[in-house]
């Protein structure tokens, strides 16, 4: 899923191909994903694109005043079109184009989804904050605003929900999903079961250092870098997310993974449980 970083670099490429251009047409394949009717689709046709902005992990792209508004959740992305083919997309449950743009220059961008579980969402607004999940979003971690005082009275209104939950949920702070978190856990040496108003003075300053730190790094390793080449960058700085069973790059343990109903987590036992392996029960069923 594309998080805070991934989502801030696609805003800066796109805008630096979309800005001052006009959308000539848009053609939406997966009729579902699209979560509005008022403005119509129509109302992006034949207007300038006045640049591309990030909500948390929202894209906004700006056509004179009308949002595009776009949550790729687990399994969308962007693939940019220096020419777009002829025949426009067809609803199809092998294609993973969920909708086309197309712009006066006849380059574009695909919208796309893979696998069969499709969530991702598209909303046509006045205002981005006519879209439901931008409204309700938690303050942005990488902001000035956004300082050790503030995620400490954060961590102290969640009382025992841990800190893995509290940095993920989109309400409390914005942009961070399940690869990030973990990651961030990871840099500062804690539990993802730890319970957010545990932390004492050092321990918050730890985690904010290493929250802003592995934000900050992510975005600047990826600001200037096209859409295509997000998905590889990301990967390939990753620590313990994702690298089940491969060895922690800090310490040489092996990283160990948390399975749950929809999604997973990884983490470093010397480094982040005093060597304690966390409780698997879905896995250890798997294993017997």
């Amino acid at each position: 899923m594309p998080e805070l970083p991934e989502v801030e670099a696609l805003a800066l490429d796109l805008g630096g191909r979309l800005q001052g251009r006009a959308v000539t047409k848009v053609h939406l394949a997966q009729f579902s994903a699209l979560k509005t009717f008022d403005p119509p689709l129509t109302a992006l046709e034949g207007v300038l694109v006045d640049g591309v902005t990030r909500h948390g992990k929202f894209l906004d792209i700006d056509l004179s005043g009308t949002h595009l508004v776009m949550h790729l959740a687990r399994a969308g992305w962007v693939r940019w079109r220096d020419e777009v083919p002829a025949t426009p997309p067809k609803p199809s449950p092998r294609s993973t184009i969920a909708a086309r743009i197309v712009l006066d220059d006849e380059t574009g961008l695909d919208v796309t989804e893979a696998g069969t579980r499709k969530s991702l969402a598209m909303y046509v607004v006045r205002d981005p904050l006519d879209v439901p999940g931008i409204a309700s979003l938690g303050p942005d971690p990488l902001t000035d605003d956004f300082t050790r005082e503030r995620l400490g009275e954060i961590l102290q209104a969640e009382g025992r929900k841990q800190l893995k939950g509290v940095l993920r949920h989109q309400g409390t702070i914005a942009g961070i999903g399940n690869a990030y978190s973990d990651e961030i856990l990871h840099a500062a040496r804690m539990s993802p079961y730890k319970p957010a108003s545990s932390l004492d003075d050092d321990e918050l300053t730890v985690l904010y250092d290493a929250l802003r730190a592995t934000l900050g790094a992510a975005v600047d390793r990826s600001r200037g870098l096209a859409a295509s080449e997000l998905k590889g960058e990301k990967k390939t700085h990753l620590a313990v997310h994702g690298r089940t069973g491969e060895a922690c790059p800090v310490c040489g343990d092996v990283v160990r993974e948390v399975s749950f109903a929809d999604s997973s987590l990884q983490y470093c036992p010397t480094c982040q449980t005093g060597g304690k392996p966390l409780a698997d029960r879905r896995m250890s069923k798997l294993l017997k």
